[in-house]
């Protein structure tokens, strides 16, 4: 089979459409025949040395795919040879094929097209553990978004409005946030112009978010403690803007907040098959009820996936970048 190589970290060239050795669904696992895989930021960081994949985990890019079932490994019931399918993957999804623990397989839903539902395992997953099993997000709460047009921010607005939530979103064009409301986000903040502690208090009467998504990391941290509201939670998913911040203790304190971090790919094979079950109870619905939908900015051949490190380098895309297997 051929997939993307990195025999040295470095730049976008570093990406290599080689061939390998064949992928093998080992005890518990599917082999997915890849259709397309969608690039993530934490590619990035692999590509440039910074995130290597878990022990056991493909040494290939991808942590998500959709495409048809070419096998089962010994145990796996409930899944049969030519479904279609999307995954949730620790790696190698920048392949023609891939094995895949059985946990972290889900139904394309009704009414998304194999591409596309490649955009869809991370953003849903990653999502829903982090606003939703972990930090509680109620109807009628208000949630902010940092990066709302990215994969992560654009589901995260269409599955707040769908439970009856308030979206606030910060991103760093106008066109970013016009397509930000047109999903549903109620309050729009430029990061390049505007305090989002100031937008935020203003539109919320002084109260702040009850739960804040944050892909920057240290750069936010201490604005973010500041934007919470009293029992707020800030979930931090990335770190975009550096690993080392301050925490005044004492704001936290005062706001009875909580601060969780968390990331997907090294979790054990049963916390991410709980996800992923999660995902199919309560997002696959809305998807396929054309309530929520994936978003994607462009597909390019996956042998070029440098082209598509590039866009997301350059941070002009809006949703999903796709990479489609040639």
């Amino acid at each position: 089979m051929r997939a993307i190589t990195i025999a040295e970290p470095g730049g976008p060239e570093a990406l290599v459409w080689d061939e390998v050795p064949d992928a093998e669904a080992g005890a518990g696992e599917v082999l997915v025949e890849v259709v397309a895989s969608a690039v993530n930021r934490a590619d990035l960081l692999q590509r440039q040395g910074f995130y290597n994949p878990p022990p056991g985990a493909s040494p290939y890019p991808g942590l998500e795919c959709s495409g048809r079932i070419a096998a089962l490994g010994p145990g796996v019931s409930g899944w049969a040879v030519g479904d279609e399918v999307c995954a949730l993957l620790s790696g190698g999804g920048y392949a023609e094929k891939v094995a895949v623990p059985a946990g972290q397989l889900l139904p394309v839903p009704e009414g998304i097209d194999l591409h596309r539902a490649a955009a869809l395992p991370e953003v849903t997953c990653t999502v829903w553990s982090n606003v939703f099993m972990i930090s509680h997000l109620r109807p009628g709460d208000t949630l902010l978004v940092h990066g709302g047009s990215s994969g992560i921010g654009t589901m995260a607005i269409q599955l707040a409005k769908a439970v009856g939530a308030k979206v606030a979103v910060t991103a760093g064009t106008e066109d970013k946030l016009r397509f930000c409301a047109d999903l549903g986000a109620d309050v729009l903040i430029n990061y390049r112009e505007q305090d989002f502690v100031e937008e935020l208090e203003r539109a919320t009467d002084g109260a702040g978010a009850d739960v804040i998504l944050d892909n920057m990391g240290a750069k936010y941290l201490d604005r973010n403690v500041r934007a919470l509201a009293v029992n707020g939670r800030l979930a931090i998913i990335g770190m975009q803007g550096g690993v080392k911040g301050e925490l005044n203790i004492g704001t936290l304190l005062g706001k009875r907040a909580a601060v969780s971090a968390t990331s997907l790919r090294a979790r054990p094979l049963a916390e991410k098959a709980a996800i992923v079950a999660a995902v199919r109870e309560h997002v696959w619905p809305l998807i396929s009820s054309g309530h929520v939908r994936p978003v994607v900015d462009r597909e390019i051949p996956m042998s070029d996936a440098a082209t598509a490190h590039r866009v997301l380098e350059e941070s002009g895309h809006i949703g999903k970048v796709l990479l489609v297997v040639p």
